[in-house]
């Protein structure tokens, strides 16, 4: 099911809370320096997976017992282990779990039927050939994040707002080394997502530190700013908050 399908379906169907069990993830944003600036891996799903298929992501998936290492505690090593665990897996590459930057957390909002809380980290690509497993990602590709985002605007690709609001915060940088320093020295945000949908309007998108957070009704009412609008003529992310 595509974005746009997703939004559809959830138009006046319950808003609430499916109960579904939120799965421990995490992904890696690989990165490189590219002959024109800096570069980003990103994936094609495979178009029959029920969970973003055709969405273009990064690599990563679940946290595996396995990933623990015998500590059930240490969340934190779990989860770069899994991020390093899934990019070679997925795309073909190693990281060095060691140096990855945690960028922030992706939570499913609770109307989905499938949800993982997925940690991002920043990582530069190592040795390796990046090559798509076949199963979960049919192809990968390096992209200029600003080069990925036209094409989504153009209908070329399809990105989830995770991967297209972490692209717009990657157009800031110009080379890895820029990237890596300016994301370690920001803390890292937790987005738990809602959506409001607005009559024959746009999906919107909201964050915990937005006005409209809890109610709908404050769509349009003065205060904090932190939110996904989605609609037919293009995507618009604002973050006054």
């Amino acid at each position: 099911m595509s974005m746009n399908e997703w939004i559809e379906s959830r138009r006046g169907a319950s808003s609430a809370p499916t109960g579904a069990e939120v799965f421990l993830a995490a992904t890696v944003v690989v990165l490189r320096d590219g002959d024109d600036g800096l570069e980003v891996l990103l994936g094609k799903r495979s178009s029959k997976l029920a969970f973003h298929g055709g969405a273009w992501v990064f690599p990563g998936g679940r946290v595996d017992p396995d990933d623990y290492a015998g500590n059930p505690d240490d969340v934190v090593a779990a989860v770069k282990r899994a991020a390093v665990r899934e990019t070679f897996e997925e795309a073909g590459l190693h990281v060095d779990p060691d140096t990855l930057v945690h960028i922030s957390n992706w939570t499913t909002p609770d109307i989905s039927p499938k949800r993982f809380a997925t940690w991002f980290f920043a990582g530069r690509a190592l040795e390796g050939d990046e090559i798509a497993d076949g199963a979960e990602t049919e192809v990968v590709q390096w992209y200029r994040p600003q080069d990925a985002l036209v094409q989504r605007t153009a209908g070329e690709i399809e990105l989830a707002p995770p991967q297209f609001v972490t692209l717009l915060d990657l157009t800031a940088y110009r080379t890895v080394d820029e990237a890596l320093t300016a994301i370690a020295a920001i803390e890292p945000f937790d987005f738990t997502p809602r959506f409001h949908f607005v009559e024959g309007g746009a999906a919107v998108c909201v964050y915990a530190d937005d006005v409209a957070y809890l109610d709908a009704a404050n769509l349009d009412a003065e205060g904090a700013r932190h939110r996904l609008v989605m609609d037919a003529s293009g995507w618009e992310y604002v973050r006054s908050a």
